[in-house]
């Protein structure tokens, strides 16, 4: 059996930066609390806990004078203003992604749009995002909204870990129901490319393969969207968030079997899973896309 890596998978620029920043921290100023998970994979969470990152969900958890970090999904500009009110120091790991994605939502308000979020509602990313819009927004993934009187027009945006082609999709309908009720109509494709070049390395991995396993935390976003673009190949798919989920049975049969991770998912978790694949089928030869490495 052949394991065949995606050509783009696991850590994105942001989450690495992420990391990097609360490490530098630990290392120089440790100890320090993180406002949430400083992203969405335990393996991180945990490693970071080791080492004197403590997770924390009310700034009410922090130390008087202590360090807090805002993780890489952001956060809404009161918690900034809290941070401040009480004199800690900020160790600020928003993805610039996401804060251009907060940056175009205020604007578009100052600007007298209505803004529509494409995404969870009960993401912190989107949470964040939608804080910066002062109540002139509403987060949503379907296209019946409300709009209040009175404004310029609807803005539309992503959360940034949305597949672009549902956005587009998405946005689509949005200019089909409102049009000729608002004044105005905005589109800006707020999603991460970071994202959108893992889903097509994944479809193009899913055409060489007999299986896939993505890993990556289930609390993950945008490791759950990979897995459904995964599985709307058609390609038998395996979500796992560590190598000891893997059943041999999942093997049988499968001459090559593909690997994936979302953007959260550290390389180390990566490795053991190819180890764990190749532990079970004997001596094989990993290749990473189309060439052997």
């Amino acid at each position: 059996m052949e394991i065949v890596k995606a050509k783009v998978f696991g850590f994105c620029f942001g989450v690495r930066r992420a990391v990097e920043m609360i490490e530098t921290e630990l290392d120089n100023n440790a100890p320090l609390c993180t406002l949430g998970a400083i992203v969405h994979n335990t393996h991180v969470v945990e490693a970071l806990a080791s080492k004197g990152a403590k997770l924390v969900q009310s700034l009410d958890e922090v130390p008087p004078g202590g360090a807090v970090a805002i993780t890489a999904h952001g956060a809404g500009e009161e918690v900034y203003a809290d941070i401040r009110g009480r004199g800690l120091r900020l160790i600020d790991t928003t993805c610039s992604i996401v804060r251009r994605a907060q940056q175009t939502a205020a604007a578009l308000v100052n600007d007298g749009f209505f803004v529509v979020l494409y995404g969870e509602a009960e993401h912190p990313e989107v949470k964040g995002i939608l804080s910066w819009t002062r109540g002139q927004g509403v987060a949503t993934q379907t296209s019946k909204i409300d709009v209040p009187p009175g404004v310029k027009g609807i803005a539309v945006i992503a959360q940034t870990t949305k597949n672009p082609k549902l956005f587009a999709e998405f946005a689509q309908q949005i200019t089909k129901e409102q049009i000729g009720k608002v004044p105005e109509i905005r589109i800006i494709d707020t999603t991460c490319p970071e994202t959108g070049r893992r889903y097509q390395a994944a479809r193009e991995l899913a055409q060489q393969v007999d299986s896939l396993i993505v890993v990556g935390s289930r609390s993950s976003a945008n490791t759950r969207k990979l897995t459904e673009t995964c599985r709307e190949t058609g390609i038998p798919t395996y979500h796992i968030e560590s190598a000891a989920e893997i059943e041999e049975a999942w093997l049988a049969g499968v001459n090559r079997f593909g690997v994936t991770a979302g953007a959260s998912t550290p390389d180390d978790v990566i490795a053991e899973v190819v180890l764990r694949l190749r532990t079970y089928e004997g001596e094989r030869t990993t290749k990473e896309g189309t060439e052997i490495v």
